[in-house]
C-alpha cells in the first residue's frame, strides 16, 4: 500500500485460496481492505499467511466479510492464521475483523507480527466467539491460541498470548470466560504525543467501567465486563467480555 496523489491504495497484491482480498473503494483518503475465505471459514490443515506493508504517510482500514468461521477438526490439523505487518513513518493501521467463531471439534491458531515506526499508529481487534451461540453451540471447540507481538523500530513493547482448551479449562471460572460467551481485546500502538494515538487512547479511557467495590460483586452480575489498560506510555489494551 502507498500513498498516490494524497489517498491511500493498494499497489500490489496477491492471493491464493482459502484466503481472498477484497478492496472495495472507500469515501476517504484511507484504503480498505476486506478479507474473505472461498470456503466461507477455515477447515483443519488451512493455513493463511498474510503480508501487509504500509508504506509511509498511508492509512489502512482492514475487515473481514463476515465471522471467521473454523470447521470442525477430526484429524488433528490446526487450521492456522499469520499475519505479519510493516508500517511505515506516518502510517496508520486498523484491523478490526468479525468474531472467530470455532466450532465443535475445531482447532485454530493465529499469530500476528507487526514492525512499527517511531510515529507509526496500529490498532488491532482480536474478538473471540464461544461457538455457533444462535445454535446453543458454547466452548465445544477442541483448542484455540493467540500471539500478538508489536515491535517499534526493532523494540518489542507489545506480546500478548492466549490458549484455551475447553477439556482442560473451565469456561466459567473467573480466570477464564467467567460464564461470559464473547471476548474482545483491542490493542493500540503509537506515539504518546502523535494526535491520532491520543484520540483512540481517550476513547480507550471512556469506555472504562465504574470501579467496583462490593465484597460480594461479581462478573456474572454484570452484563459485560470492560478493563482498560496503560502498558505502557505507548502501547493501550482494552479487554471486554460479553454474553
Amino acid at each position: 500500500m502507498a500513498a498516490v496523489r494524497g489517498r491511500s491504495q493498494v499497489v500490489r497484491c496477491h492471493n491464493v485460496q482459502p484466503l481472498k482480498l477484497l478492496n472495495p473503494s472507500s469515501p476517504t483518503a484511507a484504503c480498505h481492505v476486506v478479507l474473505s475465505s472461498y470456503g466461507g471459514g477455515m477447515v483443519a490443515g488451512d493455513t493463511i499467511r498474510l503480508r501487509v506493508v504500509g508504506q509511509p504517510g498511508t492509512t489502512l482500514f482492514v475487515s473481514t466479510q463476515s465471522n471467521t468461521k473454523i470447521f470442525r477438526s477430526d484429524s488433528g490439523q490446526v487450521a492456522e492464521q499469520h499475519v505479519d505487518g510493516t508500517l511505515g513513518a506516518g502510517a496508520l493501521t486498523v484491523v478490526f475483523p468479525d468474531p472467530v467463531v470455532p466450532q465443535t471439534g475445531s482447532r485454530y491458531q493465529q499469530v500476528q507480527r507487526w514492525e512499527l515506526a517511531p510515529d507509526a499508529v496500529l490498532l488491532v481487534i482480536d474478538w473471540l466467539h464461544s461457538g455457533r451461540m444462535d445454535q446453543g453451540e458454547r466452548f465445544a471447540f477442541a483448542s484455540v491460541e493467540s500471539e500478538i507481538s508489536v515491535r517499534v523500530a526493532g523494540r518489542l513493547v507489545l506480546l500478548d498470548r492466549f490458549g484455551f482448551r475447553p477439556d482442560e479449562h473451565s469456561a466459567d471460572a473467573s480466570a477464564h470466560f467467567a460464564g461470559y460467551q464473547t471476548a474482545f481485546s483491542a490493542y493500540l500502538v503509537g506515539a504518546p504525543t502523535d494526535a491520532r494515538f491520543v484520540q483512540l487512547a481517550a476513547m480507550f479511557r471512556q469506555q472504562q467501567m465504574p470501579e467496583r467495590t462490593e465484597p460480594h460483586f461479581g462478573l456474572r452480575d454484570a452484563s459485560c465486563a470492560v478493563a482498560v489498560a496503560k502498558v505502557r506510555d505507548n502501547v493501550h489494551i482494552l479487554r471486554a467480555a460479553a454474553p
